[in-house]
């Protein structure tokens, strides 16, 4: 069942990046869909500070970065990877040096490819409000992992 979060500020995103970044632990994957500058980085952000990780910044041009810490982050944008011609996108495609189950994955743009890796995923899509910092987030658990994780 999905369940909306109302955001009102850019600290608030990362805030709550943060507190949900203390509730991820290894194997966890995480979609953000939204419009560009919704926020998802921002997210992104307070998710690795709550790891230990700082300086994340977006990997749109990379597709991937890898953030190493006690429990790595991968995070990824898949923006430029679903409109090439290779559509059936693999894990193993990114040629990272950890494996998805040893890490936290979170994938921009990957509304399409979290079904791909796995049954369990949170999927959060960011909207924009009606004031000019405002978001809402819709946030749908998918599978086991996920059933009565509160944000």
């Amino acid at each position: 069942i999905p369940m909306s979060i109302l955001v009102n500020s850019r600290d608030e995103m990362h805030n709550l990046g943060r507190e949900l970044g203390s509730k991820l632990g290894k194997g966890d994957i995480l979609l953000l869909n939204g419009s560009l500058g919704a926020g998802k980085t921002s997210l992104v952000q307070g998710i690795g500070e709550a790891m230990g990780i700082y300086g994340i910044t977006s990997p749109t041009f990379v597709i991937s970065r890898f953030h190493p810490a006690e429990t790595p982050l991968i995070h990824v944008d898949a923006y430029r990877l679903l409109d090439s011609a290779h559509r059936k996108f693999e894990f193993d495609d990114l040629d990272l040096d950890t494996s998805r189950e040893k890490a936290i994955t979170v994938i921009e743009w990957g509304g399409a490819l979290a079904p791909l890796l796995d049954s369990d995923f949170l999927q959060i899509r960011i909207d924009f409000g009606e004031g000019d910092d405002d978001r809402i987030l819709t946030v749908t658990p998918h599978g086991l992992r996920w059933q009565g994780v509160k944000i």
